[in-house]
């Protein structure tokens, strides 16, 4: 059966690289300061969509980010490795979400694509390490939900059926479809990019990118519509004034601190495996590992 699958994805900070700048007056994150990447988990979590593709021949792929303009390059780095479509959720209202007005965000503009058998993300983001998105756009969408995800193991007759990892083992799982699946890092890595997608989509670009193009390169992208990535606004997913960026927010981030950790004391060790021994039973006794 083909499959009309949402992975939703999110541009973050390269954590790696944070400075004084990062964050905003506010408590919000200064995204425009920082180098941005594609959030890790939703890149498993984008490989497993596109392997339900390979299996199910006809499914269809769309991507979903929410965030700044430059947001767009996820969608293009998705288009490149598989992925069909995709969809930029911008507007300066949106700004400073916490994760009840994201989720409710990313939600409205799913309810606006409308036609879905499963959406997937990943399990968290690395610059807010939370894991409550996925879960509280089921919510919102009042849908299944199955979390911890490591692999997909097939997509037929209305049901999913999911491996899961879990803290102390595994466990395989059966849910109903429609239904969201937010996928660990644990899974599998995704695929790189295919170059004939890249030379075919290299000059796909959003509706605000468009207005910064030359004659020639804006006639290219008219002749090709498949190029266009959509942007869609607050106002375009009839979402609540109420409920998105800050005004929907309940979370106030009110200071921010570097804490650096040093060491207070430090041993020294022969290379004798008794000492080494020794060490080890200590370590345990006083719960440092094990």
């Amino acid at each position: 059966m083909s499959l009309n699958i949402i992975v939703l994805a999110k541009q973050v900070p390269d954590t790696r690289n944070v400075g004084k700048d990062a964050m905003k007056e506010d408590g919000t994150i200064n995204r425009a300061a920082l180098p941005a990447i594609f959030n890790p988990e939703d890149l498993n979590a984008l490989e497993q969509a596109l392997r339900l593709k390979d299996a199910n021949p006809g499914s269809t792929v769309t991507m979903l980010t929410m965030g700044l303009p430059r947001a767009a390059e996820v969608i293009r780095e998705a288009i490149y490795r598989g992925a069909d479509k995709g969809i930029v959720l911008t507007d300066r209202a949106l700004g400073g979400a916490d994760t009840l007005a994201t989720s409710y965000s990313l939600a409205m503009a799913v309810k606006k694509i409308g036609d879905y058998d499963l959406i997937l993300g990943g399990r968290q983001a690395i610059d807010g390490d939370t894991a409550q998105v996925g879960p509280q756009i089921a919510e919102k969408l009042g849908l299944p939900q199955v979390t911890y995800a490591e692999e997909i193991i097939s997509a037929e007759n209305g049901k999913v059926v999911i491996k899961r990892r879990l803290e102390h083992g595994v466990e395989t799982v059966a849910c109903p479809m429609p239904c969201v699946v937010t996928v660990n890092g644990s899974a599998a890595e995704c695929r790189p990019r295919n170059a004939k997608r890249v030379m075919k989509y290299k000059r796909a670009v959003s509706t605000s990118e468009a207005t910064k193009l030359s004659e020639a390169e804006a006639a290219i992208v008219a002749a090709h519509p498949e190029l266009t990535i959509p942007e869609w606004g607050a106002a375009f997913v009839e979402a609540d004034p109420a409920q998105i960026g800050l005004p929907g927010s309940p979370t106030k981030v009110k200071a921010i601190e570097n804490v650096v950790f040093t060491a207070k004391e430090s041993r020294r060790l022969d290379n004798n495996d008794g000492q080494i021994e020794e060490l080890v039973k200590e370590l345990i006794a006083n719960h440092t590992i094990g």
